[in-house]
């Protein structure tokens, strides 16, 4: 791993300075806005990137239906962003009339976002149905929008993926790549209240915790104006009621109050997920839009042992995916990995290319192959866009959509090897070698003495840390004076490092190839965030450590 230290040895009182100004927060202004966000509910279309006329024309479809009591259908997609995204809008609405509804398709039958056969059953058993408003997909179905209004629906787009080069022809195209769908969402919503009330209400805090989970959740940079969502919407979530999360809560065995992006990342969101992974998300819907305690209670258990299936089913399948690249490749990987299997399960695929990813450090894409079709999931690495690369392959595909780091896509499974020849071509291309070597960035130099929990306090008005806010990194230098395996497997290492006037406790996760490297006594550098290690009671300062020279 390659770690480049942005700055040396600091003065003790700039501390907190140098970190903002590795993050590019250098004026005085920046500064008090990234300790201070703005509130979300004070940001305006502008803000987010959104075409306010696109905005208005969408708020006045849906309020016209509301007034003449059409059918409206908030259409999901299977994941926390999406699942999210369509609780935010879907409450709201029905707040004014019942004659809404919720529908997430289900991933196996269904697929992502619209589909004609979908489309023509909702049709069908609804009616007197008008309305249709996608969030988080839309923007890459033309065709079916076009389908839908020959159905005699209109269909309004809540999206943040990457538009394709066919704009679909709907009511309103509220799109925008700076924020989550939820937050689309969300910021519809507060529209729709504004205009029926004519002033700000409950909906502009009281659903920030759903933004915050999808926001953190969904990969979202954590500056800007998703600082805004994240920030104020995890202090929501931390003094939430919302019977479900309190469930979700209980049955993942976290405890309100001390909520931050590791929990909405590890634990809340991939139970969320789940449901749509391996059954039906309309149960992760249900869960955040209950009022009931005992449905709520019901509800997490489920979400719960279905967490627990599927990472028994993602484990497997990585095994394999790693094996049959290895074994197609034992000597020098290629600078894209490829895997495709009848066995794997289109709702873990994702997951199994970003363990690839995570462990080659390279572009990965798996597939699930079922009959004459195949399901793709792509995970990428930074100055690679995934998407771009496979929409350079698009005669081969029947569709496709996403991001640069993470896209999925539908193929015949007559054109897989072809598909696999020019993704690996593109990727031998623009891919260099440096871009494939693990890299760490070092915030400064630090001697261990200096950390203390004074520091970690100060260090936590950063938060919340994430993609483009990363958590703070300090070097040090010190001593093992012991390490042992811990954990199932042996799979983690603890350490206790000393220093001439200092001794800490540190623990690498996932790091077990240190045990052959170092030993006990070893004069070390140590990359590390500083962490608290509560047990029996007592609380002490931690170091995290990521990686150790």
């Amino acid at each position: 791993m390659r770690w480049t230290i942005l700055n040396k040895n600091i003065e003790k009182d700039r501390i907190i300075e140098t970190l903002l100004e590795n993050r590019n927060v250098k004026s005085g202004k920046e500064k008090d806005e990234f300790i201070n966000p703005i509130l979300p509910d004070k940001l305006t279309a502008q803000d987010l990137g959104l075409e306010e006329e696109e905005v208005k024309k969408g708020v006045q479809r849906i309020l016209s239906a509301l007034e003449n009591n059409e059918r409206i259908i908030v259409y999901g997609d299977y994941d926390a962003d999406g699942i999210c995204a369509t609780a935010i809008l879907w409450k709201t609405l029905y707040k004014f009339n019942k004659n809404i509804l919720p529908y997430i398709p289900e991933r196996a039958k269904e697929g992502y976002g619209l589909n004609k056969e979908s489309l023509s059953k909702l049709k069908k058993d609804y009616p007197d149905l008008k309305l249709i408003i996608t969030v988080d997909h839309g923007i890459t179905a033309a065709e079916k929008v076009d389908f839908a209004g020959e159905l005699g629906v209109d269909i309004i787009v809540c999206d943040h993926h990457q538009i394709n080069e066919k704009v679909p022809n709907c009511v309103s195209i509220i799109h925008t790549e700076k924020i989550c769908a939820a937050a689309i969402a969300w910021f519809v919503s507060l529209s729709i209240e504004k205009a029926i009330s004519h002033k700000l209400s409950a909906i502009s805090s009281s659903d920030l915790d759903l933004v915050a989970i999808a926001t953190i959740a969904d990969m979202e940079p954590l500056i800007g104006v998703n600082r805004s969502f994240a920030k104020y919407g995890l202090e929501e979530l931390n003094r939430t009621v919302k019977p479900g999360l309190l469930s979700l809560f209980e049955e993942a065995r976290i405890v309100k109050g001390n909520l931050g992006s590791f929990e909405i990342g590890y634990i809340i969101a991939p139970r969320l997920n789940a449901m749509g992974r391996l059954s039906q998300a309309m149960d992760s819907l249900r869960l955040l839009c209950t009022s009931s305690l005992e449905q709520a209670n019901m509800l997490a258990s489920k979400l719960g042992l279905t967490n627990k299936e599927r990472q028994e089913i993602t484990e497997v399948t990585s095994k394999h995916a790693r094996s049959l690249v290895l074994k197609e490749y034992p000597e020098k990987l290629p600078k894209l990995l490829f895997a495709a299997d009848i066995s794997y399960e289109e709702g873990v695929i994702g997951l199994a290319a970003g363990r690839l990813t995570e462990e080659f450090f390279r572009p990965s894409v798996v597939l699930a192959v079922k009959e004459n079709l195949a399901k793709a999931s792509a995970r990428s690495i930074a100055g690679f866009n995934i998407i771009e690369a496979i929409r350079t392959c698009s005669d081969l595909l029947i569709d496709a959509g996403g991001h640069p780091m993470a896209a999925g896509f539908t193929i015949e499974i007559s054109n897989i090897n072809l598909l696999k020849e020019r993704l690996i071509g593109k990727a031998e291309e623009l891919i260099t070698e440096e871009m494939l070597e693990k890299s760490l960035k070092i915030d400064f130099e630090l001697p261990l003495e200096e950390n203390n929990i004074q520091l970690y306090d100060e260090i936590q008005n950063l938060s919340p840390f994430g993609i483009g806010n990363p958590e703070p990194v300090f070097k040090s230098s010190a001593y093992i004076k012991e390490m042992r395996p811990v954990g199932s497997e042996g799979k983690h290492i603890k350490f206790v490092f000393k220093s001439e006037n200092a001794l800490f406790s540190g623990i690498a996760f996932n790091r077990k190839d240190l045990l052959e490297k170092l030993k006990i006594g070893d004069e070390v550098d140590v990359a590390y965030c500083l962490t608290l290690n509560e047990w029996q009671g007592r609380t002490n300062l931690e170091l995290r450590v990521k990686d150790i020279k």
